[in-house]
C-alpha cells in the first residue's frame, strides 16, 4: 500500500519513458516514489487503449501519478481541461512537468484537491489502499460528476474489478464492464442519483 503515498526524502530522481497515448508518441518524465515510476502502468495502458478520449469537457484524473492520463487527454483533445489529483507531491510535480513539456499546462492543473463538477472522471484507482479506503475515495469523488457525467475506471480482475462493479451498482452508481484486456476490467460508471 505504501507506494501510493511515498514521496521519499530528498530531490526528485527522474527517468524518461516513451508511451503512445491516443495515437500520440509522448515522452514523459517519471521517477522514484510515484506509482509505476519506471513505466506506463499496464492497467493505465489498457484504459487509454480501450476508451476514446472525449473531444471536450472538464475531466478529473483521480490518482494521476506522473500524469499519463491527464497529459494524454489534453494532448489528444484540445477541447478538454483536466484537473489531476494525487496525494503524492512528487507525482503532482511530475504531472506539471509533463504538462509543460507537451504544451498543455494551460489546460492541466495538478493538486491535492479539485473543484468540479466534472464531465468525466478517469482513474486507475489505488486498489491496494484497501476496500474501505477505496470505497471512501470513490464516494468522495463520484458525486462531483455532472448529472450526465461518466467515470472510467480500470481495475485488475485479480484485485477485485468485478466485485467493485457490483459494489458501485449496489451503491446506486450504475456500472458496467465495457472491456477486458490483459487481466484488467474497464468499468463505466454513470450518475445514478435522484
Amino acid at each position: 500500500m505504501s507506494h501510493y503515498f511515498e514521496t521519499g526524502d530528498g530531490e526528485l530522481v527522474t527517468r524518461e519513458i516513451r508511451a503512445t497515448i491516443f495515437d500520440h508518441d509522448l515522452e514523459l518524465t517519471t521517477g522514484r516514489g510515484v506509482f509505476s515510476g519506471a513505466r506506463l502502468d499496464p492497467g493505465t495502458a489498457v484504459l487509454l487503449r480501450e476508451v476514446d478520449p472525449p473531444t471536450s469537457g472538464h475531466i478529473l484524473d483521480l490518482g494521476c501519478g506522473f500524469g499519463p492520463i491527464a497529459v494524454g487527454l489534453a494532448v489528444a483533445s484540445p477541447g478538454v481541461t483536466v484537473e489531476a489529483v494525487d496525494v503524492n507531491e512528487k507525482a503532482l510535480e511530475l504531472t506539471r512537468m509533463n504538462a509543460r513539456r507537451h504544451g498543455v499546462d494551460d489546460r492541466v492543473t495538478a493538486g491535492t484537491s479539485a473543484e468540479g463538477p466534472f464531465d468525466e472522471i478517469w482513474s486507475n484507482p489505488p486498489i491496494r489502499i484497501g476496500k474501505e479506503a477505496l470505497h471512501e475515495l470513490l464516494l468522495t469523488w463520484l458525486p462531483r460528476l455532472k448529472p450526465d457525467g461518466i467515470a472510467w475506471l480500470v481495475v485488475s480482475k485479480n484485485l477485485g474489478g468485478d466485485s467493485l462493479a457490483r459494489w458501485l451498482n449496489d451503491e446506486g452508481w450504475p456500472t458496467e464492464k465495457i472491456a477486458s484486456a490483459k487481466g484488467f476490467r474497464i468499468l463505466r460508471t454513470s450518475w445514478g442519483r435522484e
